[in-house]
């Protein structure tokens, strides 16, 4: 196999040198050739060559299953190295702004004046509920006033 080439285009190269073979009276066996692609094969394809090995008995692989297998194994490192690249290529980029771009932004950014009211009501309201008077008191539903008081009249009776 080439440095750049495609496991599609190795293949192809490879099945024109044992047809050319095969013409010339030299024919081998599927398994053969099998072990033969997968010599072939570049170092980075290793660990797939010995996957290939461990899992798979040779003897009895289907070269169309072999090619399948190294062709999306090829499409799974293109990805990796794709994103691989994108995450280098990835840089910080300053936007530049004139003086009125930034005034309108600074405009555009300051809080309107319901936010103000709006912060300053919740602030007092805070305080107030902290305060002394509303220490240690529970708040009650209107449920639980109609039960309190339903109960109350019911012990009047008896």
């Amino acid at each position: 196999m080439k440095e750049n080439e495609t496991i599609f285009e190795m293949i192809t190269r490879f099945t024109d040198i044992v047809n050319g073979l095969e013409v010339l009276g030299n024919t081998y066996k599927e398994s053969e050739n099998v072990m033969k692609i997968l010599r072939s094969l570049l170092s980075k394809w290793h660990t797939k060559v010995i996957a290939i090995q461990e899992a798979k008995d040779l003897t009895k692989l289907p070269m169309e299953e072999l090619i399948g297998s190294l062709i999306t194994y090829e499409i799974s490192l293109a990805k990796k190295q794709q994103e691989d690249e994108d995450k280098k290529k990835k840089s910080i980029a300053l936007k530049a702004t004139t003086k009125e771009e930034e005034e309108k932004e600074v405009k555009e950014e300051k809080p309107s004046e319901e936010d103000d009211d709006l912060a300053l009501i919740t602030r007092k309201l805070n305080k107030f509920m902290r305060g002394e008077r509303f220490r240690g008191r529970r708040f009650t539903s209107k449920r639980d006033l109609f039960k309190k008081e339903y109960s109350s009249h019911g012990d009047k009776e008896k």
